[in-house]
């Protein structure tokens, strides 16, 4: 109950400030591709589902605080509450339905809405494939077909699409304000990767397992993995980005293009939060540095790494134990009876 009154206070109290949001910024919102497999995930495996409603709270309310919180230590006594609620409550109970996180971080919005639109619309297109391998009745084919269609539909808004190409990796780790959010705030920069293997993750047990139980249980193996990082921060936590390639490479062989952009987004995910905690970027400039970034991530020419090199990066990155390990691989459970 606390959970859910929580959330419908805020969006109450800052209704009159989304609104204006709205009004100063264009969203140019859009919606799923029509097809009878959207919300397989949430049907059929609700627990795994609901946790990314979860994840976009925190990712929301961790750019409020940095922004709102400019000085050091006032960010890091909210970004401390906010964890402990993040990780004892709503993870816990995470909501059913999708977090407006325009209500829940009202302020960063009206800074950086493109950023909120294009992590919007990359997330779509996490839950359409998710949704897509979650279908039963569709064949393995079927299915690799729809991807890439929902894949086309996604990069046909170049305006707030991730390019499908990989992004060499100085632009997150070393720019002038690079790596100061990590290294202030590591227990919640720890959680964020956490996030963000269990988003790239869980496409695995999908591709692996021949049967229903055993993707169930593969779901099940992946989501408790994800429990365990938590289990004594920020020690049990990736120690860098998770690479798709590297925590999901079945997924990223079949379809390298959605594994290079979500790549791509959560790259962008770490480098706003380094622009907001960062003093090196002044409070005036921060949304101009916001947009280039956007800007940089949408433009498929520049600072692009062969997909050979991306492949590798994980290894130049200190491998894949410190992304958080491999994804389980679980048995099914025994037939009843035996």
């Amino acid at each position: 109950m606390r959970t859910v009154t929580r959330l419908v206070l805020a969006a109450v109290a800052t209704a009159v400030s989304a609104g204006s949001v709205r009004a100063q910024r264009q969203t140019a919102e859009q919606f799923y591709l029509p097809g009878a497999f959207n919300w397989s995930l949430l049907r059929r495996y609700p627990d795994a589902a609901r946790l990314f409603n979860a994840f976009d709270y925190g990712h929301a309310v961790l750019y409020e605080a940095l922004y709102t919180r400019p000085d050091s230590a006032g960010a890091t006594e909210r970004l401390a509450r906010e964890y402990r609620f993040l990780t004892e409550d709503l993870l816990r109970r995470p909501p059913r339905f999708a977090v407006a996180e325009e209500a829940v971080a009202p302020r960063y919005a009206k800074l950086a809405w493109p950023a909120m639109l294009m992590f919007d619309w990359a997330h779509v297109l996490h839950r359409q494939i998710y949704d897509i391998y979650a279908d039963s009745r569709l064949s393995d084919s079927t299915r690799i077909a729809l991807v890439e269609r929902v894949t086309d539909y996604y990069l046909s808004r170049r305006d707030i699409a991730f390019a499908p190409v990989p992004k060499d990796m100085a632009l997150m780790d070393e720019q002038h304000f690079s790596q100061v959010f990590r290294r202030r705030h590591a227990t919640f920069n720890g959680l964020i990767w956490a996030y963000h293997w269990l988003q790239v993750g869980l496409y695995e047990p999908f591709l692996l397992g021949g049967t229903e139980a055993e993707r169930r249980a593969g779901v099940a193996a992946a989501v408790a993995r994800f429990w365990e990082m938590l289990a004594d921060p920020p020690r049990s936590m990736p120690r860098v980005m998770p690479m798709t390639s590297a925590i999901a490479p079945t997924f990223s062989a079949r379809h390298p293009r959605a594994a290079v952009i979500f790549d791509n987004l959560h790259m962008v995910h770490d480098i706003i939060s380094d622009i907001l905690a960062s003093e090196r970027v002044p409070a005036a400039e921060k949304r101009r540095a916001i947009d280039a970034v956007l800007a940089e991530f949408r433009n498929p020419s520049t600072n692009v790494i062969s997909m050979e090199h991306w492949r590798m990066m994980a290894d130049h990155m200190g491998g894949l134990d410190a992304m958080g390990g491999p994804v389980p691989r679980a048995d099914p459970p025994p037939p009843r009876g035996r």
